[in-house]
């Protein structure tokens, strides 16, 4: 089942910066990594798989009282992460 063309790393980035900027929901970013990784036609390499991931979960909340289970500065940590493992 493919769902359109397979996102790259700048795709994939493009969707972190944007929570990080607070330009879309944790809950579309985890929609839009769970559809790519749930298809099982599609073969990433491990910064990718790795990336899409995290994304997909990043909604999670924290309990009860409300937050998320990841925290603003986790996420941004992460994208650090993958543009460190892109420079490489």
């Amino acid at each position: 089942m493919t769902h359109g063309r397979q996102p790259d790393l700048d795709q994939i980035e493009a969707r972190f910066v944007a929570l990080v900027e607070a330009r879309t929901s944790r809950d579309a970013v985890d929609r839009w990594a769970a559809r790519w990784l749930a298809d099982d036609d599609l073969s990433w390499d491990d910064p990718a798989r790795w990336a899409l991931e995290v994304l997909h979960g990043i909604d999670l909340p924290a309990g009860p009282e409300g937050g998320f289970l990841h925290d603003d500065e986790q996420v941004r940590g992460w994208l650090d992460e993958l543009r460190r493992h892109r420079a490489e």
